[in-house]
């Protein structure tokens, strides 16, 4: 029987004829793919599979139960799972209802989630016990029956509720499309069962402690821990002395299904400023236009929010404390993400004020000024000794070669100058560096953000022109810092002589003299970061996790390998600016300019001079903008700043759509991404609760 199952994809194809085509998601810029998952590779699909699947039958493979739902999914604890629950999740997926799962049926399951009503799916599958593509009275019994919610709440199968959807004689089946609305309207009349059998007098009244009960059993998905702690305290502040009419309590239930309603409401009424307060009378003129919302349900609001904060106005942020949603994460919630994502790439930047994007420049700016001046302490021995051996030259005058190698130089300027010889001109190098690197990265991102594409992607010119753009900005201000920190790193070279100071440098060159070299300044940083931060930013992808998800050892290493051949290439040009900004010595070739400067060095000393220093160049840059950037991006997290803009790929302060929530195992791809939050959504959407752990005593047992 396992053989046939090949082709049996009965459920998926009678529930989604026309949703798993659509949700191969093959043109991301259609406005109907925005909300859509991709689906998986299918050899990479079938590669996982095969990794999980152990039982053989006929020569093919198949997945067990456990291996499915224990194993890969992960949905249940393999120490105490309900065994009940495993075989109903298990089921879901094997169409063929014969106890393996086949590749076919796993494509066909992944299939699923991609779809946009992933969640009403694998409720219908869950209740389809035949996997005929019906669902029976019984089959919906039998699941209800066996939920925690039933055990609490018991709920009348020979209500007219029953008798509408299976008919009198409940021999009706159920199709996909009607179960979509029996299964949201189910827990409307479970709660309305249950105020009935609470009501023992038939007055229309329940006591607070009973509607507090029914809340916690029924509604609990709904509730957030503070209206769960406080719902008798707004009772007994409305004056219902302990009485709850059912208008109330109905009132009560249709407000917590509408919280995310009423953020829309007070964003309209607001005009999206989250920090306005807002009274009850101006969000009850603004509620007009929704006709979900009552003056009751606003006046229970309202108790909520006063018992929170103790003031009769709301903030966005009293609403988010009240909302089951907040911080949870369900299929449409992180594919409402990803899509507001991309309305704000396409409109965010045009509708943020001057002010706004200001503030964003100050803020990435101080963030890259404490960043840079980070990496430049860390590596600045290595810069020392990369300047002094490019400052070398190797002509034939006597005593001229000071320095074999990097390491030799290392080795000298300890012996002759000290540790703190390692570190001369850090001064000024601190002064000038931290406003270096804060110019540099805060132009990278900004130019990122204004040649990003409306779909959100950014080509490779487009990223060379910000990260050249970036170069090029930091040369005016840093060219005058540049040059009075080598000449006195060279300074200790020359014995006897007097102490040069950064102002004595100044005096000595005038304001003109600060910017010799600048051109050659221009021709080393602009490559430099034009290769450098779309490095780095590729890099960034590549070390990501299947998230997108950067942690700070594949940032420091994504900006580490991105440094080697930006700062080996920009060499030659580094080069002429470090001999044009040194004071030549008596005896020494001088030069007037950028092409006479390169034409000597040719003449003289041949090609190989041109690459001087390459080396200690690659050794300084690399992991100085190592740490830099590792700096920039962990600062970015820990004093995180919305402004409104979009944010660098890999920047978030952890996986954004939660490797926690959204896949536990990393061989969770495509669809199976989806699938414990799909699992998740049926009870918190439905309130479809299935116990997860096996009784621990024989009355539990009894009673499921």
């Amino acid at each position: 029987m396992a053989g046939e199952k090949g082709t049996k994809l009965d459920i998926v194809s009678k529930v989604w004829p026309v949703a798993i085509q659509k949700a191969k998601c093959e043109s991301p810029k259609k406005s109907s793919d925005e909300l859509m998952i991709k689906r998986a590779d299918s050899e990479e699909l079938r590669h996982v599979f095969e990794k999980y699947a152990s039982q053989v039958v006929q020569g093919e493979k198949y997945m067990s139960y456990s291996e499915f739902v224990l194993n890969y999914l992960q949905l249940l604890d393999a120490d105490k799972y309900d065994e009940y629950t495993h075989k109903v999740f298990a089921s879901c997926v094997d169409t063929s209802r014969d106890g393996l799962i086949s590749f076919s049926e796993f494509q066909g399951f992944e299939a699923l989630l991609c779809a946009p009503d992933a969640m009403y799916a694998l409720a219908f599958q869950i209740f389809d016990r035949n996997g005929n593509g019906y669902i029976t009275y019984d089959e919906f019994q039998d699941i209800i029956k066996h939920t925690t919610l039933h055990q609490f709440i018991p709920f009348d199968f020979d209500s007219e509720f029953i008798k509408l959807h299976f008919g009198k004689d409940k021999s009706r089946k159920v199709t996909y499309t009607d179960f979509t609305q029996l299964i949201h309207d189910f827990h409307e009349e479970h709660a309305w069962q249950a105020f009935r059998r609470r009501d023992k007098n038939n007055c229309g009244y329940i006591s607070a402690k009973d509607f507090e009960e029914i809340l916690l059993c029924l509604k609990s998905y709904l509730l957030s821990p503070f209206v769960k702690e406080n719902i008798v305290s707004v009772i007994l502040g409305e004056g219902h002395q302990r009485q709850i009419s059912y208008a109330y309590y109905t009132a009560f239930i249709s407000l917590l299904n509408n919280m995310e309603l009423c953020k829309r409401i007070y964003l309209s009424a607001t005009r999206r400023d989250e920090t306005q307060p807002l009274s009850k009378e101006e969000f009850l003129y603004q509620s007009q236009e929704f006709s979900q919302i009552t003056p009751l349900e606003v006046d229970i609001l309202y108790q909520l929010v006063y018992l929170q904060n103790q003031q009769s106005q709301m903030t966005f942020s009293d609403l988010s404390k009240l909302s089951p949603m907040e911080d949870r994460e369900t299929p449409f919630k992180i594919q409402l993400q990803i899509a507001e994502q991309k309305l704000r790439l396409e409109q965010g930047q045009t509708k943020r004020t001057v002010f706004l994007q200001a503030a964003e420049s100050a803020y990435r700016f101080a963030l890259g000024a404490l960043a840079g001046a980070t990496g430049a302490t860390a590596v600045y021995p290595i810069d020392l000794v990369k300047t002094r051996l490019q400052n070398q030259r190797s002509t034939s005058f006597v005593g001229e070669l000071m320095y074999k190698n990097s390491f030799d130089c290392f080795r000298k300027v300890i012996r002759h100058e000290g540790v703190l010889g390692l570190y001369r001109g850090l001064a000024p190098q601190l002064v000038g560096v931290a406003p270096e690197k804060a110019i540099k990265l805060t132009m990278n991102d900004l130019m990122r953000d204004k040649l990003l594409q409306k779909d959100g992607t950014l080509p490779l010119w487009a990223e060379m022109v910000a990260g050249g753009t970036a170069g090029a900005s930091q040369v005016v201000f840093t060219n005058p810092l540049e040059i009075v920190k080598i000449r006195l790193q060279v300074a200790g070279e020359i014995v006897g002589k007097a102490r040069v100071s950064a102002i004595s440098v100044i005096k000595e060159l005038g304001f003109f003299g600060l910017y010799k070299g600048s051109k050659a300044c221009f021709l080393r940083d602009i490559p430099f970061s034009a290769i450098y931060f779309p490095a780095y930013a590729h890099n960034k992808k590549y070390f990501a996790d299947e998230n997108g998800y950067n942690s700070p050892g594949s940032l420091l290493l994504s900006a580490t390998l991105a440094g080697m051949p930006a700062a080996f290439f920009p060499t030659p040009a580094d080069v002429i600016k470090t001999r044009l900004q040194v004071q030549a010595r008596k005896g020494q070739t001088t030069y007037k300019g950028v092409i006479d400067c390169a034409r000597k060095i040719y003449a003289e000393e041949g090609m190989g001079a041109f690459w001087k220093g390459g080396p200690a160049r690659v050794f300084r840059s690399s992991p100085q903008f190592g740490v830099t950037l590792l700096t920039y991006e962990l600062l970015q997290r820990l004093f995180y700043v919305d402004f409104g803009g979009s944010r660098p790929e890999g920047s978030e302060a952890k996986s954004v759509h939660l490797q926690d929530v959204l896949s536990r195992n990393p061989d969770h791809i495509g669809g199976y991404r989806m699938a414990l939050a799909t699992f998740d959504g049926i009870e918190t959407k439905f309130g479809l609760m299935l116990p997860k752990f096996r009784p621990s005593t024989p009355s539990a047992e009894a009673a499921q």
